[in-house]
Formats: C-alpha cells, structure tokens, sequence
C-alpha cells in the first residue's frame, strides 16, 4: 500500500508513536506547527473526515468516537490539558481544506497561545 499512515500505523515506516491501540495510532508529527503536535490515524485507511461521516454504520461512529476520545489522552499526556493550559483539535478535509495526506487524521495542537485570531 502506497499509503503513508497505512504503512505507519502497520509499523512499515518508522515514527514517534506516543499512543497506540487495535483501532488507530498516534505520533508526533514530522513537520511540527507548534511545540506539540501530534496525529491521531485510524489503522483501517479512511480518506477523510467526509468519508468517515458518510458511513451508515456503528463501525464508523464507534472509530470516531476512538480518535476523539484518543485526541484527549494525548493531550492530556503532554501536559496540554492541565489548568492554564489548552490544547486544539483539527482534521483537515479535502484539498481546499488543507488536507495533504489522503488518510483521516487529527492534528492535536498545542504548547503555545492558539487563540483565534491570531496575534
């Protein structure tokens, strides 16, 4: 598979894995946006949030209940989630989106002021 996050989430490509479980993976990413940032990829490759939300069954709700719930342990493991501090949770969709990997994931964003708008 030519995917990227298929083969990093089957353990093909090397990454900094800080959270794992039979559902999906989660790593710092390769191109930090801020102190912390982290992905969170389901193993089974989804396109995108639209796909996953496009899904009439309980596996699709269940795998975005996962991320979403995986996406708090990993803040809460860098420290983003303690008092004074905040973390953000994006996915990308689509081109014009911003999405550059054809494959769902979270970014987990944090370790600085992401107040919006900026500055």
């Amino acid at each position: 598979m030519n995917c990227l996050f298929c083969r990093i989430a089957a353990g093909e490509l090397p990454a900094k894995l800080i959270h794992e479980d039979d559902a999906l993976v989660a790593f710092h990413d390769v191109n930090p946006q801020a102190p912390v940032h982290v992905l969170v990829v389901p193993r089974r490759h989804v396109a995108s949030l639209a796909e996953l939300a496009a899904g009439d069954d309980g596996e699709d709700a269940a795998l975005g209940a996962a991320l979403l719930a995986a996406a708090s342990t990993v803040a809460r493991a860098e420290g983003l989630a303690a008092p004074g501090r905040g973390y953000r949770v994006v996915a990308n969709t689509g081109p014009q989106g911003g999405q550059s990997v054809e494959h769902l994931h979270l970014h987990v964003l944090g370790g600085r002021d992401l107040s919006w708008p900026p500055g």
